[in-house]
């Protein structure tokens, strides 16, 4: 008789992951690293001529973040980090900045988290399996910076792997919009049932997956308790794993 995970098989024929938490982990507390964000961020400014006071820089900005996340998760639209930097800048007087003047304060803000970022042991054992099963592999991850996903993927040494690495801040659409799998789609000419997305949280990953038609899988080892919870009723993925190492054994047609 056949099996779910044979069934699923027969079928598959691309994988997306997620990024954070699912090929990668972040060592540290972000806490203290957001500190350590605003404070060098203000150093890189200042550096390139820009005259600000620091408690009130670090303050305005914060609080426009924040907001930000607030909006983007609501609106389902990557407006970007940079977009957030500018319109502070804005607001303290610096009406013509462009977003190439902020490409190297963003970038050495970012470089303050990027060495805390871990992959994961079971990543590439797990990404060597399926492109030697014959599967084609990419990335969608919801992030407010395109430069930042790339450099995280280039210092994990994984990108040779994925066929492409697609952001939020890049494509403007987040997960769960129907709109950044439809770019999935016209890449690989694949139907959305024979892709798989693999991520760790159920409101962007799982539901955006299952509302595009995808087979979904929910990594569940780093997903956020509390988080998940409230949504454990009504967005039920397709299948649930607790590592990457389990992976193969459901979507491996070649077993």
């Amino acid at each position: 008789m056949t099996s779910p995970e044979d069934k699923i098989a027969t079928q598959l024929k691309g994988v997306i992951f997620d990024l954070g938490n699912t090929l990668l982990h972040f060592n540290g507390d972000w806490n203290e690293v957001a500190e350590e964000f605003y404070t060098e961020l203000y150093r890189s400014l200042t550096s390139s001529g820009f005259d600000l006071d620091k408690a009130n820089f670090i303050h305005l900005f914060h609080t426009r973040i924040h907001a930000y996340f607030e909006e983007r998760a609501r609106r389902q639209i990557e407006l970007t980090i940079a977009y957030v930097l500018q319109n502070t800048l804005v607001d303290l007087g610096y009406s013509q900045v462009t977003s190439e003047e902020l490409k190297r304060p963003l970038a050495e803000m970012y470089a303050v988290s990027q060495s805390r970022w871990q992959r994961e042991d079971d990543a590439v054992t797990t990404l060597d399996t399926l492109l030697e099963a014959g599967y084609r592999i990419g990335i969608i991850s919801n992030a407010g910076d395109d430069e930042d996903v790339q450099t995280l993927v280039d210092n994990a040494r994984i990108r040779p792997y994925f066929d492409f690495i697609l952001t939020s801040a890049a494509e403007r659409y987040r997960k769960p919009d129907q709109r950044i799998f439809q770019r999935v789609f016209d890449y690989w000419s694949f139907s959305p049932g024979q892709i798989a997305m693999v991520g760790d949280t159920l409101d962007a990953d799982i539901l955006g997956a299952k509302n595009a038609g995808m087979v979904s899988v929910w990594i569940t080892r780093r997903a956020k308790t509390s988080h998940s919870s409230n949504n454990l009723t009504t967005i039920r993925p397709d299948y649930k794993i607790a590592s990457l190492a389990e992976l193969p054994k459901i979507i491996n047609s070649r077993e």
